[in-house]
């Protein structure tokens, strides 16, 4: 520990990504990447505006991107924050709205993000263990709290819960946010957005990282009632009222727009999905029902550890947690057809040998 770091710091242990190695080629079913590209209009509209522009500030509003998600998702603009990636709405979120006297309560086998946001922002948390079928049960989270936030689908799981459990949970819990973390609500479960227009607590929160390709453009968003909204724009204009640059803006507004081209990409990870979930019960895995573009598995043979170290070796990453109670799952991300296949032929060939 540095003598200059403050007690805060020194007990923070930072959210670990998904590693990249840059010893080799890979292929990455790590990460959670939408293998396919963004929108051809992306593109377009990104090279139309490589020009002088670039020197001026970009709208601290964010009024186009704002606007077309709106018109996307049936709302009014004032009820739509935008903000670098969905962990920097996550991080403003925590901020306006769960520094309480209660805890924040989210599920113990979840996003790890939140956690190390209650050690940031001195939030007390209550993690609420899985059900045995590593499944959230809302009717667990009740007794005062400070606030609500779990993802659906739920990740690393990728199980989903129906959208007539978490409205009957929001009719119960009345007095305190709850935020819906819709990360990989895309690739097959429902959002909870319509469901906002009649709940002034609910919160969702998405992003174009996952199902629209742009990882590398850092754009999130939530949608939720107008105060819900002016709070985030508070938080976020108290620190930095620039957080999107010129070329996420022009990304996201133009690839909210193309309809079609998502919903291909959407279908065709959703396809290759299925198919990889089928081979891999055919070699013996268990394979939890996914609603995202990753599998969560388990061999009922070989550990899990033991794949992922192989499969690294041959130049395959996916994702292995050492932590109780899921230490023998591996969570494989959705790539291309191509990919899948020489994915699942080298992890063949390891149980074989």
């Amino acid at each position: 520990m540095n003598k200059y770091w403050s007690k805060l710091v020194s007990q923070l242990e930072p959210y670990v990504p998904g590693e990249q190695p840059q010893d080799q080629q890979y292929i990455k079913l790590n990460t959670n990447e939408n293998p396919y590209p963004p929108s051809p209009r992306v593109l377009a509209a990104l090279k139309d505006s490589i020009d002088g522009s670039l020197k001026l500030y970009p709208d601290p509003n964010s009024l186009q991107l704002k606007q077309a998600i709106a018109d996307y998702n049936n709302v009014s603009i004032d009820e739509v924050f935008v903000a670098n990636g969905s962990d920097e709405v996550l991080a403003v979120a925590f901020q306006a709205f769960f520094k309480k006297d209660q805890p924040l309560y989210f599920p113990d086998i979840s996003y790890s993000f939140y956690e190390v946001y209650c050690k940031l922002y001195e939030i007390e948390p209550k993690k609420i263990p899985l059900d045995q079928n590593l499944s959230i049960n809302l009717s667990d989270y009740t007794g005062e709290n400070g606030g609500v936030i779990f993802p659906n689908p739920n990740a690393p799981t990728g199980k989903a819960l129906p959208l007539s459990s978490i409205r009957n949970y929001i009719e119960k819990n009345t007095e305190t946010v709850v935020i819906v973390d819709e990360a990989y609500v895309d690739f097959g479960a429902e959002s909870v957005i319509p469901l906002t227009k009649h709940y002034p607590n609910l919160l969702s929160i998405q992003t174009f990282s996952k199902s629209r390709s742009l990882a590398g453009s850092r754009i999130g968003f939530a949608i939720g009632n107008r105060e819900l909204i002016e709070a985030l724009e508070r938080v976020k204009n108290s620190y930095n009222s620039y957080t999107l640059d010129k070329l996420a803006l022009i990304a996201g507004s133009t690839s909210i727009k193309d309809i079609d081209y998502f919903q291909h990409t959407v279908n065709t990870i959703i396809a290759t999905r299925e198919e990889t979930s089928r081979q891999l019960q055919a070699l013996n895995f268990s394979v939890i029902p996914s609603s995202t573009n990753f599998l969560f598995v388990k061999h009922q043979s070989v550990a899990a550890e033991t794949l992922y170290l192989k499969l690294k070796s041959q130049g395959v990453l996916v994702r292995y947690f050492k932590r109780p109670r899921v230490d023998n799952y591996l969570r494989i991300t959705i790539g291309t057809e191509d990919e899948m296949k020489t994915f699942l032929q080298r992890l063949k060939d390891i149980i074989n040998s």
